[in-house]
């Protein structure tokens, strides 16, 4: 049986461009059931809708296709996926403050499961604070988006605000409707994002870990129903509400924090990119410019997925990552045997789009058996589900 979309249009020029990407999602396999707004209806119509789908369209609140029953909760209950796209700020607002107003914010209140919005809206209005923290809000509930693009729009101005290319919002919506239950009651601890090795009271070295990566593996986890844990390094990145998000600054903190939560574990993912040295002493105060030259010791830190994999609880899965400056993954796999892993991910991060700082990733998942998996370029999101998938089929294969 198909898996069912619901495809909410809200009101932007853009709106015509959810006619193709309801026919790809139906190439995809998707049963499609479009809901318009108000204002949407001013650039389309349910008609063409119904006519491409071959489902009723919905656009007022007190609409029930099936007489007797609550659209907004049937549509709601039966969806894999909701998808808002293209999505005004006028919605996006709506959705992230709880207002239900018609009938796909109705639904958008009653939904339960993984959504994704496609906003597409003039580049001012895009980057405005207000739209800015309403798209926050909904980020930080596991909401993931597809940003637009940069480009002319209707008004005539070039910016970041054009409606994202119709086969990657599709792309992104497989990933998501591919999400289910299989970590129900599962734990899953996370590590993420970089370490910080204090030099004096201001300076530190750390590298360019973002934590995208550790953060889209948590909201894949939470979809899949997961318990989920995640100690992270210092860093911008969102991490989806419902995570027990664990603060850390140091690769000894990071460890420590590690230690305290792995014997609950059922799966270790070690994407934290934890700083293989630190400075033997560390200055209390702010060390002075002069013409001298200066030295630093370093000293080796901990090895913190090799220390956690020791002490994961029996039957536990313990992933590392090794991020690699070629497309040799010898040194992973003898990383992955080293540090006692189930699985190693392998990325070669001298690839442009790839890696640290990007929104995109190529990942390979390696065993100790010998079998490979290759993510192809994705959206870290789309990675990240490629990931857990590959760690639940290791388990069951």
């Amino acid at each position: 049986m198909s898996k069912n979309i619901v495809l909410g249009v809200s009101g932007s020029v853009a709106a015509y461009r959810a006619c193709d990407l309801a026919r790809e999602l139906m190439r995809r396999g998707f049963a499609v059931r479009v809901c318009l707004t108000g204002s949407a209806e001013k650039f389309v119509t349910r008609s063409l809708f119904e006519a491409l789908t071959g489902y009723a369209c919905l656009v007022d609140t007190f609409e029930e296709p099936i007489s007797g029953r609550m659209a907004h909760i049937d549509w709601a209950r039966q969806a894999s996926a909701l998808v808002i796209a293209p999505a005004t700020a006028n919605t996006i607002a709506k959705v992230a403050h709880g207002i239900g107003d018609d009938m796909l914010t109705t639904i958008a209140l009653a939904y339960q499961g993984p959504m994704l919005i496609a906003p597409a809206m003039n580049p001012t209005m895009y980057a405005s604070e207000t739209n800015q923290a309403a798209m926050a809000i909904l980020a930080d509930r596991g909401v993931w988006f597809v940003e637009p693009t940069v480009g002319d729009v209707a008004c005539g101005e070039n910016g970041q605000g054009k409606f994202a290319d119709v086969q990657r919002i599709a792309d992104e919506v497989v990933a998501l409707a591919r999400t289910s239950k299989l970590l129900a009651g599962k734990k899953v601890l996370i590590t993420s994002g970089p370490t910080q090795e204090p030099i004096d009271m201001a300076r530190f070295i750390s590298n360019r870990s973002s934590g995208k990566m550790g953060a889209a593996l948590a909201q894949a986890a939470l979809l899949m129903g997961a318990e989920v844990t995640v100690i992270s390094g210092p860093t911008a990145v969102r991490i989806p509400v419902g995570v027990k998000l664990i603060r850390v600054k140091t690769a000894v903190e990071m460890l420590d924090a590690g230690l305290l939560e792995v014997s609950e574990a059922d799966f270790v993912i070690g994407a934290a990119a934890v700083a293989d040295y630190r400075p033997a002493q560390a200055s209390h105060s702010k060390l002075r410019r002069s013409d001298a030259h200066l030295s630093l010791e370093l000293v080796p830190n901990p090895d913190v997925i090799a220390a956690l994999a020791a002490k994961a609880k029996p039957g536990s899965k313990v992933i590392g990552f090794a991020a690699e400056p070629s497309e040799d993954t010898g040194y992973a796999i003898e990383k992955m045997a080293r540090k006692g892993l189930s699985a190693i991910v392998f990325n070669d991060v001298s690839q442009p789009n790839q890696g640290f700082e990007s929104e995109t990733n190529r990942l390979q998942f390696l065993t100790p058996d010998g079998k490979s998996a290759d993510s192809g370029l994705l959206s870290k999101t789309q990675c990240a589900l490629w990931l857990i998938h590959q760690v639940v089929d290791s388990i069951s294969s």
